[in-house]
């Protein structure tokens, strides 16, 4: 059970790691990073809140890589319902207010990347399951035989590409974080000697279980 604890909190630090990281990259205020300009673009397509349209993303994704084999578990039913939780709690909260200036914003955005990919080494590594997005950058890497970095930065130019033309908002810092989310989870992964792919992930009715003995 005490495993069982620590994993959960490796888990949630990740997740509002995660969740800071987006927080940073928006009040970077040099544009947005590649999801959130497809998420704004959709949510302005259906007439919708950008939140509802980060959860509708997340299950439409996660449904995919369950297709193909990729595990469903309490880490990616968690990255879809908490990570917007948290990041309405930081902006609420007043604490991250946007920045003045391009140098300032890019220096934060730089920042946010590198965030963004400590929590994925955290909430990856907690064996719960990988968030729907990094589902796909590991299925991706999986089936392809290419590097995580090549895989996400793949896709964080796909989504850019398209949340543009359905007029989601573009600029200076939704280009540095479709080109650097890659690298930076390279370099971040790469300096913590961790590969995502090596992970054994346990599913979500496996952890259902395991709680359920425990509380017999």
């Amino acid at each position: 059970m005490k495993r069982f604890i620590i994993r959960s909190l490796r888990l949630f630090f990740g997740l509002f790691l995660y969740a800071l990281g987006i927080v940073l990259t928006m009040q970077a205020h040099i544009g947005y990073a590649p999801w959130e300009v497809f998420h704004a673009g959709l949510a302005r397509l259906f007439s919708t809140q950008i939140g509802t349209m980060t959860i509708s993303v997340g299950l439409l994704i996660l449904i995919i890589t369950f297709t193909f084999g990729e595990k469903v578990g309490l880490g990616t039913v968690c990255n879809m319902i908490f990570v917007g939780l948290f990041m309405n709690m930081l902006l609420q909260s007043g604490l991250f207010t946007e920045r003045a200036t391009i140098v300032a914003g890019t220096v934060q955005m730089i920042a946010g990347l590198f965030v963004i990919s400590l929590a994925s080494f955290f909430y990856i590594s907690s064996g719960f399951g990988a968030g729907p997005r990094d589902s796909l950058m590991v299925l991706l890497s999986r089936k392809s035989g290419l590097s995580v970095g090549v895989c996400r930065a793949g896709i964080e130019v796909s989504v850019t590409a398209i949340g543009f033309l359905l007029g989601g908002m573009l600029g200076w810092g939704t280009v540095l974080g479709a080109v650097g989310i890659g690298f930076c989870i390279q370099i971040t992964f790469r300096l913590l000697g961790f590969d995502p792919t090596q992970v054994i992930h346990e599913d979500l009715a496996a952890s259902i279980r395991r709680l359920a003995r425990r509380a017999a």
